[in-house]
């Protein structure tokens, strides 16, 4: 796996190419309906999300989504340190994910929150962040598992950047399938002429043209 933690700490965003390849994300895509692998199934527009629908994963995690939150997580803790470093923030997250993990269940925060996307023509996700308690863990991961151009047309993923007392920035972040786009949960320090300071950031997926779109999420910190 490359991946660019400069451009993640001074951005706020980094894409992963390749992460997986086709049939691993084919396999992932596939298990929309094994609702035993789920523990929570979400309409986004019975609730003001936007439209579409997704799934939360129950413990344990299918392998494959364990083996890539295990990868990924000890990179993006020595961003998060540093982000946190440079906001003159105290906490300090652990190498392991194990060990976050346990930092969240003695919180309270024990219920998993990977999950699997899905949206058809017509769906879109509004802009937003996932923040599921106190227990944060500052950046998560979207990995992209169809075709584009192929599959769907559309659905660009997106990200804005609300800068102080700036307009808001907007990126939109060209996926290929298996690609991964990481990026900030929350917030992200950005270097000011004055110093450091905080920018927040979301997220979203524009609105699909045609098709059907499969993504996995991947968030590092388990929900109260």
């Amino acid at each position: 796996m490359t991946l660019d933690t400069d451009h993640l700490a001074t951005r706020g965003f980094a894409v992963a190419r390749q992460l997986i390849d086709q049939q691993e994300c084919q396999a992932l895509a596939a298990l929309w309906p094994e609702t035993a692998a789920f523990r929570k199934h979400i309409v986004m527009q019975r609730h003001g999300y936007g439209q579409g629908e997704y799934q939360y994963f129950t413990y344990p995690l299918p392998k494959p989504v364990e083996r890539l939150r295990q990868a990924l997580y000890p990179k993006l803790a020595e961003v998060a340190n540093r982000w946190n470093e440079a906001l003159g923030k105290e906490k300090r997250f652990p190498a392991t994910l194990e060990a976050w993990l346990q930092e969240c269940h003695k919180a309270g925060q024990t219920r998993p929150t990977p999950l699997l996307l899905k949206y058809e023509t017509g769906d879109y996700n509004c802009l937003h962040r996932d923040l599921y308690g106190e227990m944060v863990f500052p950046l998560q991961a979207t990995v992209l598992l169809s075709r584009p151009d192929k599959d769907f047309a559309g659905g660009e993923f997106m990200l804005v950047e609300q800068r102080p007392r700036m307009q808001s920035r907007g990126e939109v972040v060209p996926m290929e399938q298996g690609d991964a786009v990481l990026f900030a949960v929350n917030e992200r320090p950005v270097k000011g002429t004055r110093g450091w300071h905080r920018t927040a950031m979301r997220h979203g997926v524009s609105s699909l043209r045609s098709g059907q779109r499969f993504t996995l999420g991947l968030i590092f910190h388990d929900a109260a």
